[in-house]
């Protein structure tokens, strides 16, 4: 296949052993180094030197303070007491405030004013303001159906109380008769993906946490790049964490030289700032307002298992077709807009009536939403927890990370405990191995209130789902983690009598048979991770 592309680029043709035929893999960016070679020969390195130069700094002030001003040390002493009163008295999270205190007993002065310092949003107020702002001024901007909480209402009275709390924090409508497709490998969904991308005509819209170049983001370029010169509006957007471990500086600049319209979040820049913990951690692509993708699954090979990493690379997803995938359109564009002066919204309500000889409708319920660490809930965690509290019969759930506070272990232990069937799949072979030792830690407490734990042994479970009583289910970007639940930019779907449930459910049950049961014995012999999990513990919520 022939491509007019910028002449920067290259075009890998690659032999696809499923279909027997040459595929075109495009590249934007030359080759680059990989490891510590990309980090020496690398933007990123003077960045790095910059922020340490001013941690340097800010320690040599310190020391400087304490050795040769004595008298202030009894200052600083009162203020770590006043900063340890502090945590008692305000909302954050019981385990995070005992990670802050352990802090402050080792390190008075310091860990009180890196408390201080982390709690004054330096670097990031615009953004909190900007975010705020975007989500805002569009909480009416897709309208409810009040016929279908009616409905629902008289089927599952928890369902329309989910949609209140959550909609005190954006605009997230139930729709119903959408057809919701699920996903139970990242292969089948990419396929999918580039299917849905070809009928594009007058949008794409595509928000992503990692995106390395390779197989799959060259297929998805190749589209992408046509379609841009055909016409349709094309707008890619990733986290700007990309530009340490995956894609150059001036890829957004590669981008735009292919018509593409391109935005990191959070890019790096060389002063230190609070603005560095807050992630887009969301996977969203929003076709003509008509059909959405998300899910677990980002753009680099090792999520379809063109390459091997940890092992088989178990992910999940889903398509929707239909009026819900104008939610996704609204959080894409309220991620896109805020830091934009003119603010245009209207692509949300495109998509409304089905184009002829779109896919029929099903049965059931769907409402897309969307976290912000930014504002004072963890809407993810609220919706998790209404699960766990509401499940009779069962409650399943695949996770790669288990960093849990004390209210979403307590959940997962009172739904065990109550009868019902409480079971946990997680990593055998895990991307992160103090992320692994940390999930372990919390093994003990949770099987000795009967909740079911298993390791994906063939390799990496990457999928976030959560799925009830054959009647609800969460599929999207939420981890089990402090960092999803309190740190990053999610998105997910909360499901109600589906019919992909039941596919879900079956996905679960065939993942189950490939998993290892956990019990205290087998946990013994992880000594060293568990010793690991041990020392890393107090600093769980920082991680």
């Amino acid at each position: 296949m022939s491509n007019n592309y910028d002449s920067k680029n290259t075009e890998n043709t690659k032999y696809d052993a499923a279909t027997g035929e040459d595929e075109s893999v495009v590249i934007l960016a030359a080759s680059h180094k990989k490891g510590i070679l990309r980090i020496i020969f690398s933007r990123f390195l003077i960045i790095a030197l910059l922020l340490l130069l001013q941690i340097a700094i800010i320690a040599m002030v310190l020391i400087f303070f304490a050795r040769n001003l004595h008298f202030f040390y009894a200052i600083y002493a009162v203020f770590a007491i006043v900063m340890v009163l502090y945590l008692f008295n305000c909302n954050m999270d019981s385990s995070a405030k005992l990670t802050w205190m352990f802090i402050i007993a080792l390190l008075p002065i310091a860990g009180a004013l890196f408390l201080a310092y982390t709690n004054s949003n330096i670097g990031h107020r615009k953004l909190k303001e900007f975010t705020l702002r975007s989500v805002g001024e569009t909480m009416d901007e897709l309208p409810q159906d009040r016929a279908v909480i009616d409905e629902i209402k008289s089927k599952d009275p928890q369902i329309p109380m989910i949609h209140s709390y959550v909609n005190h924090c954006g605009c997230f409508p139930i729709y119903k008769d959408n057809d919701v497709t699920y996903y139970p490998i990242g292969e089948q969904m990419f396929e999918a993906m580039l299917e849905e991308l070809e009928k594009a005509k007058e949008f794409i819209f595509m928000e992503y946490f990692i995106v390395d170049e390779g197989y799959m983001t060259g297929r998805l370029l190749d589209v992408l790049i046509r379609k841009a010169k055909e016409g349709v509006d094309v707008r890619f957007m990733y986290d700007g964490m990309c530009e340490i471990s995956t894609l150059p500086h001036n890829y957004c600049d590669l981008l735009k030289k292919n018509g593409i319209s391109a935005k990191r979040y959070a890019p790096l820049a060389p002063f230190v700032s609070t603005h560095y913990n807050y992630r887009d951690h969301r996977k969203i692509m929003s076709i003509d307002g008509k059909v959405a993708f998300t899910g677990g699954i980002n753009l680099a090979d090792e999520y379809i298992n063109h390459i091997v990493r940890f092992g088989h690379w178990k992910d999940v997803g889903i398509r929707v077709k239909g009026t819900a995938a104008q939610s996704f359109t609204l959080m894409f564009l309220q991620m896109w807009n805020i830091r934009e002066q003119d603010r245009d919204y209207s692509a949300a309500h495109k998509g409304v009536d089905p184009a002829p000889g779109a896919a029929k409708a099903t049965e059931g319920y769907i409402m897309p939403f969307c976290d912000n660490p930014l504002d004072s809930e963890k809407v993810a965690e609220g919706v998790y927890m209404s699960l766990l509290d509401d499940a009779v019969d069962y409650i399943y759930i695949m996770t790669p990370y288990m960093i849990l506070d004390d209210e979403l272990k307590t959940s997962l232990r009172n739904a065990a405990m109550r009868g019902a069937d409480v079971k946990l799949i997680l990593p055998g072979i895990s991307d992160s191995k103090p992320a692994q030792a940390l999930a372990r830690t919390h093994y003990k407490s949770l099987m000795s209130a009967g909740v079911k734990i298993y390791e994906y042994t063939p390799g990496l479970v990457h999928a976030k789902v959560c799925i009830s009583d054959d009647t609800k289910a969460v599929v999207g970007t939420i981890n089990f983690d402090y960092r999803s639940l309190y740190h990053h930019f999610e998105c997910g779907a909360l499901l109600f009598d589906a019919p992909c449930i039941a596919d879900i459910k079956r996905d679960f049950e065939d993942t189950l048979s490939k998993s290892e049961e956990m019990d205290l014995q087998k946990l013994r012999s992880h000594k060293a991770s568990l010793l690991a999990g041990v020392l890393l513990k107090p600093f769980a919520p920082l991680m």
